[in-house]
């Protein structure tokens, strides 16, 4: 078990005491998925952290940051004890990104966070390693959990960085200081909390505030606000901007995307180089997001060419673009699980990819796009051209606002519509069938996940 804390440099960076020494080689918020050796940090949400520190020491916990005495184990020596948990981990996460001699690079935008940060933990693992979370850590509990993880002598890191309202980035982005960042795009998504897109723009640009001197920013050129983001670089005195996209004049440039089943090859011109390079993502939104994060890894100092060579076995992960093949009868058909969420623009890729397939029958199953405010009820209306373009044969909704998007579409696209997910799962069982490849895609709180489970259930 190699040592990330020590009990003394976790007291010094929360500012408590630890009575008894001890090494933890993690951390960990969950006592269900702590390792053993790790530190827990009993944070307060919705259960309260604290109610689960007895379980987490019996699972091997190394010790615990608490800010009271759980009535099971008061008074137990490796208890670091803290006026509020969340801001203890906070500064666990400054130490920990304080401390580490990784190059970070951060990554926000409106869709393909995710997405580029899993990349760039793919290409950089084989340039001398690089500490990602494994989930979507984004958030004020997110992004410290993922500094305070990170190991000391990694040589990279890339941390993603979320947001759902105004004036959440740049504190975190000023926690991660990052080397390098990145935004993939800025589009109308969480448009419930903010009046325009350019105020999206302007939250997004906020995560240049945390980006250390002489660092670089990487941005979209095909974007809409790239002007917009541009001024905020140059307000901040950022020298290094690198720019992506299919502009001629974008620094890395997509010169053409061929796809290949359910990848596809791309050519682009590298900083004055052209180079090919093969993807196993579909769309010509992964190839977009490719040339950020080949960006992205010129600026950090590594190399951008090995880089995109090893782009080519980097397989989407489950709920963002998996396929899994479902037995019928002789047949088969082929399950695109993009489940885990979803906004306007990344249903409009997502058709677009199934649109490229060879299919019998191209089949969308969609569940509700969140957090989308007064727009809403239009936006899902509006996904209805996009479906028709991309040559979509049925299109199955479950939720309220689906509805609209159901009765815009011509009937017959029309597969069927259900309140929720658990509903319209028996409606598809007895309407697919083999030779269909089927996208599924909504956002989180819609649970498409539920339908993936149904249609996989004994897959694999």
């Amino acid at each position: 078990m190699s040592a990330l804390w020590t009990s003394a440099e976790i007291a010094q960076a929360v500012g408590g005491c630890a009575p008894a020494p001890f090494v933890a080689s993690g951390v960990s918020i969950d006592s269900r998925t702590l390792a053993q050796g790790d530190l827990f940090v009993a944070l307060k949400g919705t259960r309260d952290g604290h109610d689960f520190v007895a379980d987490a020491l019996r699972r091997g916990a190394a010790g615990a940051i608490v800010s009271r005495d759980p009535p099971e184990v008061a008074g137990h020596p490796r208890l670091i004890h803290v006026k509020d948990t969340l801001a203890a981990l906070t500064a666990l996460g400054q130490a920990g990104r304080a401390r580490a001699r990784a190059t970070v690079i951060a990554v926000t935008g409106s869709v393909g966070k995710t997405g580029t940060k899993e990349a760039l933990r793919h290409v950089l693992a084989r340039q001398g390693g690089c500490h990602a979370a494994e989930a979507s850590h984004n958030n004020a509990i997110g992004v410290p959990l993922t500094l305070a993880r990170l190991p000391h002598d990694v040589p990279h890191a890339a941390i993603e960085i979320g947001m759902n309202r105004p004036g959440e980035i740049a504190p975190l982005a000023r926690l991660a200081s990052p080397h390098v960042a990145i935004i993939t795009t800025v589009e109308s998504v969480h448009s419930a909390f903010f009046p325009n897109e350019e105020a999206i723009a302007d939250e997004k640009a906020a995560i240049m505030q945390g980006v250390v001197a002489g660092g670089a920013v990487v941005l979209n050129r095909d974007n809409r606000h790239f002007f917009r983001l541009l001024s905020h670089a140059h307000h901040l005195g950022l020298a290094r901007i690198l720019t992506f996209g299919d502009h001629p004049q974008a620094d890395v440039c997509l010169l053409d995307w061929r796809a290949e089943g359910f990848g596809g090859r791309a050519r682009a011109r590298l900083l004055g180089q052209e180079i090919a390079f093969r993807l196993a993502a579909p769309g010509r939104h992964a190839a977009q997001n490719a040339l950020a994060v080949l960006a992205a890894v010129f600026a950090a100092g590594a190399d951008p060419f090995r880089a995109a060579e090893d782009l080519a076995d980097l397989a989407p992960a489950p709920g963002r673009g998996r396929r899994v093949a479902i037995r019928f009868g002789e047949g088969e058909a082929i399950l695109i699980d993009d489940s885990y969420n979803a906004s306007p623009p990344s249903m409009r890729a997502a058709f677009a990819v199934l649109g490229e397939v060879l299919a019998a029958r191209r089949v969308a199953v969609l569940g509700d796009m969140l957090e989308l405010g007064e727009r809403a009820e239009d936006e899902h209306r509006a996904l209805a051209q996009a479906a028709v373009q991309a040559r979509i044969d049925l299109v199955f909704c479950c939720g309220p606002l689906m509805r609209h998007l159901y009765q815009a579409l011509p009937m017959r696209m029309r597969g069927a519509h259900a309140a929720d997910a658990e509903a319209l799962v028996p409606l598809l069982q007895g309407a697919l069938q083999a030779g269909d490849v089927i996208l599924v895609k909504g956002s989180l709180g819609s649970r498409m996940g539920r339908i993936v489970e149904a249609l996989t259930r004994g897959v694999g």
